[in-house]
């Protein structure tokens, strides 16, 4: 089974919905999209998600059927460089700050930290991976320790339009790596697409490999350029980039 993750276009945020440049690299995203095989295809039920994967939808004459745990990541709480009282995703930790707690590193343990306990962040964890796990179940693939049973091997390939936080949680839940370590270390920009398939190298036992993490040809292709939204400053004088 093969599962395709694509974040949404260049976000206007505070809409819910596209940028114009959002717009146009969900048009080349189509194209791309056009003649790869898709058995099923989901969306998330926020707008920028559903906006992304209309110009696919209408090309294909199909619909998308909407996953309320698709939706981006939810577990606000205070980061140790805000200002007191003021909330933050619980995925975008200074370097200094994330990297000086080892648990974080732990898939086990990285939810204990004091201010992911005070922002529920474990519980909404277990909440879409539960969810997720539910799905793979329907499909063939149950989770068993760090590994899968299969149930009913199959070569579908499913979509989903979703969110880069909520890939990253997808994904470290597939390859039972902390989250942390992902959404710290990969980029995955807007319009980009993941993929991951599964092996199964002995009978009835099945892991996922990510072959393609935040791919972004389609762009290339249309000579639309990359968005910096997913990433930071390269060098702290960099001003033109964001810190």
């Amino acid at each position: 089974m093969k599962l395709i993750l694509i974040r949404h276009g260049d976000p206007d945020y505070e809409n819910d919905t596209l940028t114009p440049k959002g717009k146009r690299e969900a048009a080349l995203l189509s194209e791309r999209l056009l003649n790869l095989p898709m058995d099923e295809i989901y969306v998330s039920p926020l707008g920028r998600a559903k906006h992304t994967a209309s110009p696919t939808l209408t090309r294909l004459g199909r619909t998308a059927k909407e996953l309320a745990w698709l939706r981006e990541f939810e577990a606000p709480i205070h980061r140790p460089d805000r200002p007191e009282g003021e909330l933050s995703i619980p995925w975008d930790w200074m370097p200094r700050d994330w990297t000086a707690y080892p648990e974080f590193y732990d898939y086990d343990r990285w939810m204990n930290h004091p201010l992911m306990k005070e922002g529920s962040v474990g519980e909404e964890y277990a909440r879409v991976t539960g969810c997720f796990q539910n799905f793979l179940s329907d499909h063939g693939y149950e989770k068993s320790g760090k590994l899968f049973r299969v149930k009913n091997a199959n070569n579908d390939t499913i979509v989903f339009f979703c969110h880069y936080g909520v890939s990253v949680v997808l994904i470290s839940f597939l390859l039972h790596i902390s989250p942390m370590i992902l959404w710290h270390g990969l980029v995955a920009a807007p319009s980009s697409v993941s993929a991951l398939a599964t092996e199964e190298r002995q009978k009835g036992y099945a892991s996922f490999r990510l072959n393609t993490y935040g791919d972004t040809t389609h762009l290339d292709r249309g000579n639309e350029p990359r968005s910096f939204a997913a990433r930071f400053c390269e060098c702290y004088d960099n001003t033109d980039e964001r810190h």
